[in-house]
């Protein structure tokens, strides 16, 4: 898969579109805000990352928090994941979303969510009057208890 990158303006001085590790399935987002951006508790923010994409057709990407923002800050992607569609064509924007007890503050170049390139399968949705049998059902929510 190959996708394209426009780098705007405000993210100059900002690190790449990039993988930390060879491991990593996500690319790391920068914050791509002028001066520190502060995120109220029970809050949320929509933070630039000033960057532009092509995602071929037939693929998306997905936005996710980072689990070190969320363990150690209480902070994460609020529509988690978020979807970027392959029409899509403006600037990627962020929304962090404060669960803790104290301001998040956001800074410059800070990583503030990771996104991961998938492929979409082609689907066909098909009206029934039935559906194929399962074991599990209409079960959900819980139904197979905790432990």
């Amino acid at each position: 898969m190959k996708v394209s990158v426009r780098y705007l303006p405000h993210h100059e001085g900002l690190p790449p579109l990039r993988r930390m590790t060879p491991g990593s399935s996500g690319f790391d987002l920068h914050a791509a805000v002028g001066g520190d951006l502060v995120v109220p508790p029970g809050k949320s923010a929509l933070v630039p990352t000033g960057l532009e994409l092509s995602i071929p057709k037939g693929c998306e990407g997905q936005v996710r928090p980072r689990s070190g923002l969320a363990l150690k800050d209480r902070v994460g992607v609020l529509n988690s994941p978020g979807t970027i569609d392959s029409d899509y064509r403006g600037e990627i924007g962020i929304i962090l979303f404060n669960f803790g007890d104290v301001p998040f503050i956001v800074r410059r170049g800070d990583r503030i969510a990771q996104i991961v390139f998938c492929s979409l399968p082609e689907t066909e949705i098909v009206d029934a009057l039935e559906l194929d049998p399962t074991a599990r059902a209409d079960g959900g929510f819980g139904h197979t208890g905790r432990g």
